[in-house]
């Protein structure tokens, strides 16, 4: 399938800041299975600067904004090819050891309920191996967390979603990672894009799910919030420990003033 994005993030600052920088996880990296047929990503007056590779595999890259700021408007435009591959990151070229994802962090941390549902999702695994135990942890988030957008807040904790029964995309990640984690699999936050439609897809076009480490077949994506593995529909940016450190956007400012941000993503399937 060929998707093109369009995605606006828009900065306003209520007093004008002496200069932004930011860092940008806005580029998809190449795997097996999607590959970049066209993408730009633009700030008017904007200086954009150094571009690497980090030991996840992800492409990040620099940007400054000399002042007096009063807004900034990021747009990413391009097309990806994606096939379906079950949710499998093949081709992937990244060196951190997948042991790097067992330590939780304030918004994966399994609390005791969180350690519950996990022991209860996995009680008849029987045989299972690994892989039937990510599905099985998977389908225990998507029914103990309703998807509810508007109930939490960005700085909302995988235990407070579960006590609540209610959250979004980013909070089924989170109990994703604190499940998988809390029975020893290494677990990561993966942002991205999703292709929406039809009354059974949940989410927004701007995406987040987890990923698990499968012994012998690698990094697997699970998406709770849809009740699925992420398949040509999806399109990967960047992945982290949780929410905050994958985040596409990070960046500080110097001023006085406070910000506002608006943002609006559109993914279409190209014919």
């Amino acid at each position: 399938m060929r998707l093109s994005v369009r995605h606006t993030t828009i900065y306003r600052f209520d007093a004008p800041m002496r200069f932004v920088t930011q860092s940008h996880r806005l580029t998809p990296s190449t795997c097996a299975s999607q590959r970049i047929v066209a993408w730009e990503v633009g700030a008017e007056g904007a200086v954009f600067g150094a571009s690497f590779v980090d030991g996840a595999g992800d492409r990040v890259t620099t940007m400054t904004v000399e002042g007096p700021v009063e807004r900034i408007d990021v747009t990413v435009t391009g097309e990806v090819e994606t096939i379906d591959a079950a949710g499998v990151l093949r081709g992937h070229r990244e060196i951190i050891s997948p042991r790097t994802y067992l330590r939780p962090t304030q918004r994966t941390k399994a609390n005791g309920a969180l350690g519950e549902l996990a022991a209860e999702a996995l009680a008849a695994a029987g045989e299972e191996g690994d892989l039937g135990r990510a599905h099985l942890l998977a389908a225990a988030v998507a029914e103990a967390i309703a998807y509810a957008p508007g109930t939490t807040e960005a700085h909302t904790t995988a235990a407070e979603a579960l006590e609540q029964g209610r959250g979004v995309c980013q909070d089924h990640a989170h109990a994703m990672i604190a499940l998988a984690q809390s029975v020893g699999m290494p677990a990561r936050y993966v942002t991205g894009y999703l292709l929406t439609g039809g009354e059974e897809g949940m989410g927004e076009a701007s995406h987040a799910w987890a990923e698990l480490h499968v012994e012998g077949l690698g990094w697997v994506g699970f998406d709770p919030a849809n009740r699925c593995c992420p398949d040509d529909r999806y399109i990967r940016l960047g992945s982290g420990r949780d929410a905050l450190d994958a985040a596409p956007i990070r960046g500080v400012s110097r001023g006085g003033g406070t910000e506002a941000m608006d943002v609006t993503v559109v993914v279409a399937a190209q014919q």
